[in-house]
């Protein structure tokens, strides 16, 4: 008897997934919750376990498949049981080998939820990005749209540089950040804001007590956690930077869920730490260390990337000295943070040398006016190279 294995429920808003990966052939045994293929949605990547133990009879969803929620993907049979002859089942393509049909001669069957949204708003030619040019939710959604200017048409490449370049599709997640940062600077008013901020006080406390703080609570000490704290002081004075827009309304969070954007393999996601005002500086730091390699071995989920209401983003990282961070929609405020640097500045009448970092806030100015940003900025400043402020609540 066969088992079949289906597509999990993807999470909030989420119907689709396209199949990246098979690790099982069929023919291979597996065991039970031994990961059998991974999906990609345009949020997170989900890794599908077998659900009994047995050999892999047939694979229905091939990779690159768009597959919809409890679709099926694969059968299972009991151990030993021979596969489905999946070879076979491949031959006669192999013989016909006919000339590949384009899209539109293909009977290519859209996404039902963009059939009605086409129907719903009157649209008929919609360029489909799914499989075989099938129209997406997504499609529909980018047609419908208010009509942006037509990017420049790709300048054709020279004769002797074609067989050297390489045309590889964006992956879901890419292509829903490139939507979401477009989307982002489309729709806010976006302005940014610098200053920099002596790091002498928070690099002195850090090394002073790096090795009790390790030793007591098993993590590491690091800046991001003085950030967070500067930020969620900051944003108690300056609320209209932790809220958001909805319609005519501002909405304002009496909370903070601090989102900590990290760059990964496959692309940039920001996990989101909740509560991050009631938190302590090692739970802070145990927090970011936990979701951070969560990003890294794509384990994220959903859940943990969703209801964030401010942004740190860590360019220094990666030598980065300045730059101007997008908004993460619907947020009103993203921090920069960069490189420290050696740099001589003048204190007191003398010319001193001091590890100096840029700070830059992206917020949006609908909302957001520039003495509330600018006074945002200023707090956290404050705040890191005074640390003692934040204990006082100054």
């Amino acid at each position: 008897m066969a088992t079949e294995v289906r597509v999990p429920t993807l999470g909030e808003s989420v119907t689709e997934a396209t199949v990246a990966t098979w690790f099982k052939q069929p023919g291979d045994s597996v065991a039970v919750d031994e990961m059998l293929c991974e999906l990609e949605t345009d949020k997170v990547t989900v890794e599908v376990p077998s659900p009994v133990a047995g050999t892999l009879s047939e694979i229905v969803a091939a990779e690159g498949e768009t597959v919809g929620v409890d679709a099926l993907l694969a059968q299972i049979g009991e151990a030993g049981a021979a596969a489905a002859p999946a070879a076979t089942k491949e031959e006669p393509k192999a013989e016909a080998a006919p000339a590949p049909a384009t899209a539109a001669e293909k009977d290519v069957e859209n996404a039902p939820s963009a059939n009605k949204l086409m129907a719903e708003k009157g649209l008929t030619d919609v360029k489909g990005s799914g499989k075989d040019g099938r129209v997406m939710k997504e499609d529909v959604l980018n047609a419908a749209a208010a009509p942006a200017p037509a990017a420049a048409p790709r300048a054709p490449s020279a004769a002797d540089d074609g067989p050297r370049e390489e045309r590889v599709k964006m992956t879901r997640l890419r292509q829903t950040i490139a939507k979401r940062l477009k989307d982002s600077q489309n729709t806010a008013a976006m302005l940014t804001t610098y200053n920099e901020v002596d790091m002498t006080e928070v690099m002195a406390l850090r090394s002073e007590y790096k090795d009790l703080f390790l030793k007591k609570h098993g993590v590491k000490l690091g800046f991001m956690s003085f950030f967070t704290k500067a930020c969620v002081h900051a944003l108690r004075e300056v609320p209209e930077v932790n809220a958001e827009i909805d319609g005519t309304d501002v909405v304002y969070k009496n909370f903070v869920h601090m989102g900590i954007a990290a760059g990964t393999p496959t692309g940039l996601v920001v996990p989101v730490i909740r509560d991050a005002d009631a938190m302590s500086f090692a739970t802070i730091e145990k927090s970011i260390a936990e979701m951070g390699a969560k990003a890294r071995d794509g384990k994220l989920s959903m859940a943990e990337m969703q209801g964030g209401t401010f942004t740190i983003s860590n360019g220094g990282v990666y030598g980065s000295l300045m730059s101007s961070p997008i908004l993460n929609p619907p947020q009103s405020g993203i921090l920069g943070m960069h490189k420290i640097q050696d740099r001589p500045m003048a204190i007191g009448g003398e010319v001193v040398i001091r590890p100096m970092m840029y700070l830059a806030l992206s917020y949006d100015h609908r909302i957001v006016d520039g003495k509330g940003a600018v006074t945002f900025l200023v707090r956290v400043k404050e705040a890191l190279e005074d640390p003692r402020r934040l204990l006082m609540d100054l």
